[in-house]
């Protein structure tokens, strides 16, 4: 079977599965330790996803205290607090890309592409000797060798896994490695994902608006954020981290005004006389055109006491969209299977960084700061483990 690197070195050699925020920075590590470093992945460039993320603004952390505690995954914590948003900064600095701290503490680059800074880590890690093989699709093992679709092989001293999960198949996120260890492997779910409505006709013209001022109710809680109508469903930011709990069933419902109480909204509405019903609605609550059709595609026929239905909408969900149409998923390798080094319990000398691990994160920066602090943990386990 032909080899597709030879050892040039005395060094120890690591090879990387992936070449997405996780992988590069499992890279960046051992190439730091002092390892031989070769990155393998399927696409023809790297980090598809992360440039992806970044076309509109990448948001790479958040500044926010007790920022792990968000994650809700105790086995990160101490990969979190090792590599955290501060670290993150100093990182960016370091690759000559400065950063700032918008207003809700969300992290952002100067430049606010990926593909600076994307282009300016490829060439720290060349520098570092790294080499970066493109369209080389990772088929499994054969004993202790990697073996790849082309019928090529490699035996590392050790190896990390950050192949992703299972969203933006086109990106290289596929989810497929799961197959080859499926025992090690809970199922993939849609994270950060949009939800199916079923919307009637006149919906139409209001679809791509943003509905905003408006509680998400989910299990007595009343949720803030901005969401959007799509031709799909319902998808956006302030959805978003709401996503584990919808996922299994929880029934959502709307506050349009959550700034007033039950009370309030009926002395407002008090008798309209002639007036319609939309100018009423619109003139002594200020509700919106797209909040006013919401109220009418939902509650028809309308309660003559409209009050406590504008204070608890109820929206009938039909489950998430596609996963591949998620941001991010949950799922992928289980922590009773990997150790703290992040190495997989079953396979000594490999380990596994990033979106492949079952964790789940909202969107502001938290799952690209866990890929990195993940990758970096990860790298640098196996230097060690290489080196031994």
């Amino acid at each position: 079977m032909p080899a597709r690197m030879e050892r040039k070195t005395d060094k120890a050699n690591i090879a990387v599965i992936g070449a997405g925020p996780a992988g590069l920075m499992a890279a960046e590590a051992a190439a730091r330790a002092g390892c031989a470093v070769e990155v393998f992945d399927r696409m023809p460039s790297p980090a598809r996803k992360f440039l992806m993320a970044g076309k509109s603004g990448l948001n790479i952390t958040k500044i926010e205290e007790r920022f792990a505690d968000v994650y809700g995954c105790p086995p990160l914590r101490p990969m979190i607090n090792a590599f955290g948003p501060s670290d993150v900064r100093g990182w960016m600095d370091g690759l000559g890309q400065t950063s700032f701290v918008g207003s809700t503490g969300r992290v952002f680059p100067d430049a606010m592409k990926a593909s600076p800074l994307l282009r300016a880590w490829l060439a720290r890690l060349d520098g570092l000797g790294v080499t970066l093989h493109r369209r080389a699709c990772w088929a499994g093992w054969d004993g202790q060798a990697l073996v790849f679709e082309d019928g090529s092989a490699v035996t590392p001293d050790a190896t990390v896994l950050a192949m992703g999960g299972a969203s933006w198949r086109r990106l290289g996120s596929d989810g497929v490695w799961a197959a080859r260890m499926p025992d090690l492997v809970a199922p993939f779910a849609p994270s950060n994902v949009g939800f199916v409505v079923d919307w009637s006709p006149h919906m139409t013209k209001h679809l791509g608006a943003p509905v905003k001022n408006t509680g998400l109710i989910i299990e007595g809680v009343t949720h803030r954020g901005e969401f959007t109508l799509s031709a799909r469903g319902l998808e956006g930011g302030g959805l978003y981290p709401l996503t584990p709990t919808l996922r299994a069933g929880a029934a959502l419902a709307l506050d349009l005004k959550p700034d007033l109480t039950l009370a309030q909204i009926r002395d407002r509405l008090g008798d309209r006389g002639k007036t319609s019903l939309t100018t009423h609605l619109r003139k002594t609550l200020r509700l919106t055109p797209v909040q006013i059709a919401l109220l009418q595609e939902f509650a028809r026929p309308l309660p003559i006491d409209l009050a406590p239905t504008i204070k608890h909408l109820d929206v009938p969900l039909r489950g998430p969209r596609p996963m591949d149409e998620a941001i991010s998923t949950a799922g992928g390798l289980r922590w009773d299977t990997i150790d703290d080094a992040l190495m997989l319990r079953a396979r000594p000398g490999t380990f596994a960084a990033g979106e492949m691990l079952d964790w789940e994160a909202p969107t502001g920066g938290y799952l690209l700061t866990a890929c990195l602090a993940t990758g970096l943990w990860a790298g640098r386990k196996a230097a060690k483990w290489a080196q031994r």
